[in-house]
């Protein structure tokens, strides 16, 4: 973390676990603001990593899921990182400034990750630098956040996935259920920015910005759940994480195979779980129809719910056991689990 933005944070009242923000002193008042306030969030728990070099998006077009030529200085896009079976190793956001690609992905797999990413560059023409000591990023999300942030910046982006530099700032549009942005840049531009938008918005840590991410169905991959899944087990191609007509990568033929023959038995489904104890990425699912001998499924990325008691989660779950009444985690005595809503239109797949 870059150190002028962690004096920063610690003057705005963040209480740390490790390097992680978990919240700023109120942590229910935080949490509570998700559903329909204003919120800025440090995201210093994502790396941000530069891949320079001429050949670096003709490396990156070989490595991950989604068509690289389609980054531009203003469409980012997500991207998964396959191993040969078509396992996934970590998801990343991915945008371009000038001749360099950035890619954000969760501070807790960058080592490992770019180790193997760099095991296979060769000959070509590629550095990948992690620019996390000298950048900083924050999200920003809200039902105004749009009107709010164009007061502080001239020229943001409208639709989803567009991206906007202004002097040393990137800013990106996600997608969910109310105007959401990422914003990565210098650390003396976001501390200003933070300053200004903290006049209006409740500043927040890691879960909230998880749980919105959890509302908006973007899937992400943690150390406990590295190799778990299949792109499609997270829905990864309905949200334009993976391209269907570009050339091989690792993991294509086992991608397109299932593209191509229909059988996905797994998806990734927005849950609430009735339950005060953490809920951990990977933890196992549990239904006594599933007569997989995989389990019924798991936790892809879980937070402390904020209108009722609980967590809400993404978990992948065998599509013959989505409409189970009871469904749970751990075992047939852990805590119960209910299918919520996500924001986009499944496929009518059975096993």
């Amino acid at each position: 973390m870059n150190k002028q933005w962690l004096e920063f944070l610690k003057d705005m009242g963040a209480e740390f676990s490790g390097n992680v923000v978990k919240h700023f002193g109120n942590p229910e008042r935080e949490n509570r603001a998700s559903d329909n306030g204003l919120v800025v969030a440090d995201l210093s728990h994502l790396c941000l990593v530069k891949a320079s070099g001429v050949d670096a998006g003709s490396f990156l077009q070989g490595q991950l899921t989604n068509d690289i030529d389609k980054v531009m200085q203003d469409a980012s896009q997500l991207s998964g990182y396959c191993n040969q079976k078509g396992r996934l190793l970590a998801i990343f956001r991915i945008f371009k400034k000038q001749d360099d690609l950035f890619l954000l992905i969760p501070e807790e797999l960058y080592e490992e990750t770019f180790k193997r990413l760099k095991m296979y560059v060769m000959r070509s023409k590629v550095d990948f630098t992690n620019c996390s000591a000298d950048f900083a990023c924050i999200g920003f999300s809200g039902p105004n956040a749009d009107s709010e942030l164009q007061n502080q910046i001239k020229v943001i982006p409208t639709e989803t996935d567009q991206v906007t530099h202004i002097d040393d700032l990137s800013i990106i549009k996600l997608s969910g259920n109310q105007p959401r942005y990422q914003i990565c840049g210098p650390a003396d531009q976001l501390s200003a920015l933070w300053q200004n938008l903290d006049v209006n918005a409740t500043a927040v840590g890691k879960d909230v910005w998880n749980l919105l991410e959890i509302r908006a169905g973007i899937p992400a991959v943690y150390q406990q759940t590295v190799e778990a899944f299949v792109p499609q087990m997270l829905n990864l191609e309905l949200i334009n994480g993976v391209s269907f007509k570009k050339g091989c990568y690792t993991g294509q033929e086992i991608v397109a195979r299932m593209h191509y023959l229909g059988k996905v038995k797994r998806r990734m489904y927005r849950v609430h779980i009735q339950t005060s104890e953490m809920v951990l990425a990977g933890a196992p699912l549990f239904s006594p129809n599933s007569t997989s001998g995989q389990g019924t499924g798991n936790i892809v990325i879980a937070a402390p719910a904020a209108s009722e008691k609980g967590y809400e989660a993404l978990a992948v779950i065998q599509v013959s056991e989505s409409e189970s009444k009871d469904l749970r985690l751990n075992d047939g005595e852990g805590p119960a689990i209910t299918i919520l809503e996500i924001p986009y239109e499944l496929p009518a797949e059975k096993e």
